[in-house]
């Protein structure tokens, strides 16, 4: 068990410390806020995973939060062990990621190794997933740290 110091980071290209990438492939239980156009707060569950330099699931692209994000990039996520006693929060920025900003099999790509750190595994079948990746018109959202913060993050399986 870890108390996690405030944490304040600055720049881009920051990779997570390993302790939370631990964390994080550990739990995939998120809840992301970001700002509607009024300044109150949007919150969504998502499932997501240790990708790039943050942390990252998908959505659709006519989603509330791909919405928000648009228009302000400043966004949390908090990700949470099942039982809500160890937590991890970011506050940072979000990168989406879409079919208007990369290359079609660099973000099929993209999709499936997310899928795979998500704790989705292997799936049984790639060209079923690429395919639904496409015709939902998901997009993988990455949440860039900034600012970390948690409290009684167990890395064990205790």
């Amino acid at each position: 068990m870890y108390n996690i110091p405030h944490i304040t980071f600055t720049g881009e290209g920051l990779m997570l410390p390993d302790l939370w990438k631990t964390f994080v492939t550990r739990n995939h239980i998120g809840v992301m806020t970001t700002f509607r156009r009024n300044k109150s707060i949007q919150m969504s569950i998502v499932t997501c995973g240790p990708y790039a330099n943050g942390i990252a699931f998908t959505t659709t692209i006519k989603s509330a939060k791909v919405i928000n994000l648009e228009r302000d990039s400043h966004c949390s996520l908090l990700i949470s062990e099942p039982n809500w006693t160890g937590y991890l929060v970011i506050e940072g920025y979000a990168l989406i990621s879409s079919s208007t900003n990369t290359r079609g099999n660099e973000l099929q790509q993209s999709f499936r190794d997310l899928y795979r750190a998500s704790g989705g595994g292997e799936h049984p079948n790639w060209k079923e997933f690429d395919e639904a990746m496409k015709s939902d018109g998901r997009v993988i959202i990455t949440v860039i740290p900034e600012h970390t913060y948690g409290f009684q993050m167990h890395t064990d399986n205790s």
